[in-house]
């Protein structure tokens, strides 16, 4: 399932590569979320066999769009593609191989980043991905806390048991544009679905200058929180799955204050950032030195943000102008 929005340019490489998945039959369902380009017509121009265009009459944002997709798909599995990226041959088949063999509810596998100068990179380290006998609740909270890595499991493409979803009534939460993909998963595994790992690479997550459109404000900040807490109404958490809940609010809370003092400091508000600052004074120990490092470059010349990584995984120093794949 393939969620778009103004994606002419790279629709027929994700579809491509959907379509030449290797020993397993799939329905290709590209959901266009009311695009301003001709994302439309490119798909109806691949001819694909077994594809389907699904356009809205409204944008409905990245869950919306999914969500869409995930109702009119009538396969066991369901697979998430962005609009740019691409899958390799043989990635579907060898994720539910896996699930299948473990009865699994969602299988993750690792990723490769492309970046738009041609290099590439592997995102996690396959050998502790293999050492990992199950993607568990409490771990997949822990890693995804802003400016604690370079990358964190929000970004791994799960692929998920369509019937396990149904009987569970999970969906993407459409209220949210950032930070979708996470709470999906961790609903799953809330509901006491498992999480197979495969460690191999088999998506290619492509990063392109073309694709950028959003930066991290504290409204997304603000939707996040009350996704969670959305989350937690329904998933009533304990033990070691609370207490990386609570690390995770505590987390986003404190990114909150240093974008906030970030924004401040941009608009040499020094009352208004020192109000924040006595106001949280966790997230300023924690933030001291980013906020120092964000000092010195508001005093430098301008210069372009070259960090094109999305969603939550920040570097401490650019998180307020950190640039997002758009997707609708």
């Amino acid at each position: 399932m393939i969620a778009a929005y103004n994606a002419a340019d790279t629709i027929g490489d994700a579809v491509r590569s959907a379509a030449a998945q290797e020993g397993v039959t799939v329905e290709i369902i590209v959901v266009d979320d009311c695009s301003a380009d001709a994302t439309r017509a490119a798909v109806a121009a691949l001819g694909t066999p077994g594809l389907t265009l699904l356009p809205l009459d409204r944008n409905r944002g990245p869950g919306g769009a999914r969500n869409a997709g995930f109702a009119a798909a009538r396969g066991r599995w369901i697979a998430v593609l962005d609009a740019d990226d691409t899958m390799r041959p043989d990635r579907l088949c060898r994720m539910i191989a896996t699930a299948e063999a473990e009865g699994a509810a969602v299988v993750v596998d690792n990723l490769d980043v492309l970046h738009a100068d041609g290099h590439s990179e592997r995102m996690f380290d396959a050998a502790q991905l293999a050492a990992m006998p199950a993607l568990t609740l409490p771990v997949f909270i822990d890693a995804n806390r802003i400016f604690r890595a370079t990358h964190n499991f929000g970004y791994m493409k799960p692929v998920f048991r369509r019937s396990f979803l149904e009987e569970k009534g999970l969906a993407f939460d459409e209220a949210l544009r950032i930070g979708e993909d996470y709470l999906l998963l961790a609903s799953v595994l809330a509901a006491g679905g498992t999480s197979a790992i495969v460690p191999e690479a088999g998506y290619v997550y492509r990063i392109r200058e073309g694709s950028i459109s959003r930066v991290l404000h504290l409204h997304h900040v603000d939707a996040m929180l009350a996704g969670d807490r959305r989350f937690l109404a329904r998933f009533p958490l304990q033990g070691a799955a609370a207490a990386a809940q609570r690390r995770r609010t505590r987390n986003l809370k404190e990114t909150r204050s240093f974008l906030a003092l970030v924004q401040h400091l941009k608009n040499r508000s020094l009352g208004p950032a020192l109000k924040v600052a006595l106001g949280d004074p966790v997230a300023l120990r924690h933030l001291a030195m980013p906020i120092a490092a964000r000092w010195r470059r508001l005093m430098a010349p301008s210069a372009p943000v070259r960090t094109a990584a999305p969603r939550a995984a920040l570097s401490p120093t650019t998180a307020e102008d950190l640039p997002l794949k758009n997707k609708g």
